[in-house]
């Protein structure tokens, strides 16, 4: 390897302390490849030699944020089966058993993302000290992808913090802030980035004995749980339950993970990495895999992406009309993600005082779960101003527009705030199904306005539509976009149509598990079957939720726009005409202890007999229902509506939660052709 290839720099100091940095040159962030263990192996040869006058070894990055967000995943791309992926998992093991057994000691310094294999390498360690700042987070994300740890992880993260904390942490692919990474004792240290460097030299002139360990509650807890037989049986068996009532053995890495815990925890150290490689090779060239790992990469593509060809207007203030629902969500995401001061208006006392609880709710929720410091929660909450009236608009950068999907109201509220804004200002519509270019006639500048359809609720759901309409201009769609990525949002740019892109397909999936229910199919067993198929919620449940007015509202824009393939089955009309909204009344009742069932009286109101079915249909049924929606994005292709094939799958997994481990809409159709 040459030179300039060189990805790893290695200096002694006087003091006999070897810093081995890690720092690929010309990348934003570290990634682990198989070319590399060589040139590693080769540095810690060297080191090795000179024991006798080496204190240990300090493993670093070069880069500002990041320590090793990972491998890189283009390596199992490459392999063909899965006896070439088994042979990844192998090396990295065999580079992790190196650090772990180096004659000396050899101490992590974290500081940014440490990720994967990063944190693998971590915890092969003598010792792992990191930064207090945001930036750092350590976790096993590989089940995200559809594999799982393959170079250790399964075996030394459960001996490091417990296999129950373990568990949770490798089945959820859940980031580890510094605090609770250093509460579990994940790292051994945790300190101001200033400090990282000395905290790693304390280390390594520590003795194994001085360094962390669980307090002796913990430590008693954790032999009750996992120290003794019965323990680790009564745990594995409750994790594999919850597992499997989650997943619905869609997700086969997950069963693999505890398989592999399983195996060290029972069977010994040798036996669990023996398991582990040979279910990362299985899992690699898995169909699961494949879809979850084009996922990942339409959204790192996506991240890439500006929305047009025109550089984003910077945005120092922004305003958001409306205090409902949609207008608080996106008030907090924007004050909290964003960082950005918002001016919220709304004419009424109650909507701004329900806004500000609602953001402020929203806050300490974060704060409680440790993403944010009580300060933070303090200064975002500090973000927010409230007015009735349109005064402080004269002074924002863009305004964001959330009151109730009526079009003269829209034209309204718009006209008058077009009045105060700054010449220049993006304005900005929330609608699911008002065309824009209908919303834009009522402006004076119409070429500054563009459709944001966010999600609900909005602190939670990942995707935004950006609708332009055909005079909208270029900086206004990036500015948009660029808005929504600082929300935290996947923004997809889709065409100014009916319904857009998502409740385009949404709503023939929803009127076809509709016209099952007029066929006597039980609403729980449809809603079972889309499940299993790998919903979040089935369909009626998803009404429930968002609301059965609110779809109903759509139901006839897009009748109107598409005709008879669009025509609703009636029933959301029967609904609403019954003064069921799904919050308070839908198609399920709540129980008094608790859980919910189908309200029995849906079926009269409809008047249908619900009858059964046997297991054989449940698949069948599902696939009928999602038939028309995999029809409908096809449409929206062809349309126009979407750009590509992969922002229809990216829109549909975020937006609706089209079953991640499928891919998206065109995936299963391309798999099913």
């Amino acid at each position: 390897m040459s030179e300039k290839e060189q990805v790893f720099s290695c200096s002694v100091d006087a003091e006999g302390i070897a810093w081995l940095t890690f720092d690929i040159p010309g990348e934003s962030q570290n990634v682990l490849r198989i070319e590399y263990l060589e040139e590693i192996q080769a540095h810690l040869d060297t080191l090795e030699q000179r024991k006798d006058t080496l204190v240990g070894v300090v493993l670093g990055s070069g880069k500002a944020d990041s320590f090793i967000a990972g491998a890189d995943i283009d390596m199992l791309d490459r392999c063909t089966d899965a006896a070439e992926a088994q042979s990844l998992a192998i090396a990295g093991q065999r580079l992790c058993d190196r650090l772990a057994s180096f004659p000396r000691p050899v101490v992590a310094a974290i500081h940014g993302a440490c990720l994967g294999g990063g944190l693998e390498l971590a915890l092969a360690c003598s010792a792992r000290v990191c930064t207090d700042h945001p930036a750092t987070r350590l976790g096993l994300p590989e089940v995200q992808i559809g594999v799982l740890p393959g170079s250790g992880g399964t075996q030394r993260l459960p001996r490091q913090i417990g296999a129950q904390a373990a568990l949770d942490s490798m089945l959820t692919g859940r980031h580890i802030r510094p605090r609770q990474a250093a509460r579990l004792g994940l790292v051994d240290e945790r300190v101001p980035m200033a400090h990282l460097r000395a905290a790693a030299c304390r280390q390594l002139h520590l003795g194994s004995a001085a360094r962390w360990r669980p307090g002796r509650w913990r430590r008693l807890q954790r032999w009750a749980v996992e120290g003794n037989r019965v323990g680790r049986s009564l745990l594995l068996r409750e994790v594999r339950r919850r597992t499997r009532q989650r997943t619905r053995g869609n997700y086969p890495a997950t069963e693999a993970i505890i398989d592999c815990v399983q195996a060290g925890l029972e069977s010994g150290f040798r036996k669990g990495l023996e398991a582990e490689a040979e279910a990362f090779g299985r899992l690699a060239v898995s169909p699961e895999a494949g879809a979850l790992r084009s996922i990942y990469y339409a959204t790192t593509a996506n991240k890439k992406e500006r929305g047009a060809d025109a550089e984003p207007l910077n945005l120092d203030r922004l305003g958001v009309l409306g205090g409902g629902l949609m207008g608080a969500g996106i008030a907090a995401v924007s004050v909290d993600t964003a960082g950005l001061p918002v001016r919220l208006r709304d004419p009424s006392v109650d909507a701004l005082s329900n806004a500000a609880k609602y953001v402020g709710q929203h806050l300490d929720r974060r704060r409680c779960r440790g993403s944010i410091r009580p300060f933070e929660a303090h200064r975002n909450r500090c973000r927010l101003t409230l007015t009735r009236e349109l005064t402080g608009f004269r002074s924002v950068d863009a305004v964001v527009e959330a009151v109730f999907e009526d079009l003269p109201l829209k034209h309204r509220v718009l006209s008058e705030v077009e009045e105060q804004l700054p010449e220049g200002a993006v304005i900005a519509t929330n609608t699911s199904s008002l065309p824009i270019h209908r919303v834009a006639e009522g402006l004076r500048h119409p070429e500054r306005l563009v459709g944001l359809h966010y999600f609900s609720p909005v602190e939670r759901m990942p995707l935004v539509e950006v609708i332009p309409h055909s005079s909208t201009e270029p900086e206004v769609v990036a500015t948009a976009v660029s808005l929504a990525r600082a929300q935290g949002k996947t923004p997809i740019v889709v065409g100014d149509g009916a319904g857009f892109y998502v409740n385009r397909i949404l709503a023939p999936y929803l009127n076809e598990a509709s016209k099952a229910v007029l066929e006597g199919e039980p609403i729980d067993r449809i809603d079972k079957a889309l499940r299993d198929y790998g919903f979040p919620m089935g369909p009626f449940e998803l009404l429930d939720q968002v609301g059965i007015p609110v779809a109903a509202k759509v139901a006839p824009v897009l009748h109107e726009a598409f005709g008879e393939r669009m025509a609703p089955s009636g029933v959301l009309e029967k609904m609403i005409d019954d003064g069921r909204d799904g919050r308070k009344r839908g198609f399920y009742r709540q129980r008094r202890l608790g859980g919910s069932v189908p309200d029995s009286s849906v079926y009269r109101l409809l008047g249908v007999r619900p009858h059964g079915r046997n297991k054989e249909a449940s698949r069948a049924l599902a696939e009928r229902i999602v038939e028309p929606m995999l029809d409908e994005a096809q449409r929206c292709l062809e349309d126009g509506i979407i750009g590509s094939e992969r922002d229809g799958d990216l829109a549909a997994v975020f937006g609706i939660g089209f079953p991640p481990f499928r891919g998206g809409p065109f995936r299963v159709r391309s798999r099913a052709g």
